[in-house]
């Protein structure tokens, strides 16, 4: 089963954090939301950090955070071995896109949701 880490995921259904829990999901993956103040999100434990996550490979990340939460959530990531971490509309500053290709990351700018063929509208 593949594996995808939201960063950023939201308890708020109307949050694209959320929908992307929602559709990661529904495409076959193996979901770890990340949001520092939730215990649970769509029926997945929600982890504190990337740090929290069970050890293992990443397949993909995807990103929900501002820019400078996005900046500090970056080393923790570099430390995974992940496929490919998307910055979504919103997350796709240039800046956090530039240090992640610096740390080696396999960066993809676009919408993680609309990648798996689902409609963010559907979700």
């Amino acid at each position: 089963m593949k594996t995808v880490a939201i960063i950023g995921a939201s308890a708020d259904r109307a949050k694209f954090g959320n929908k992307s829990v929602r559709a990661h999901a529904r495409a076959g993956y193996h979901v770890y939301p990340v949001n520092p103040r939730e215990g649970e999100i769509e029926g997945w434990p929600a982890f504190r950090s990337v740090r929290d996550l069970p050890p293992g490979r990443l397949d993909r990340v995807s990103f929900y955070l501002p820019l400078e939460p996005a900046l500090a959530v970056l080393d923790d990531v570099e430390q995974r071995e992940v496929g490919e971490v998307w910055f979504n509309p919103g997350a796709d500053h240039p800046t956090v896109a530039a240090k992640a290709r610096a740390l080696g990351l396999n960066v993809v700018l676009g919408c993680s949701i609309v990648a798996l063929g689902i409609s963010p509208d559907e979700v």
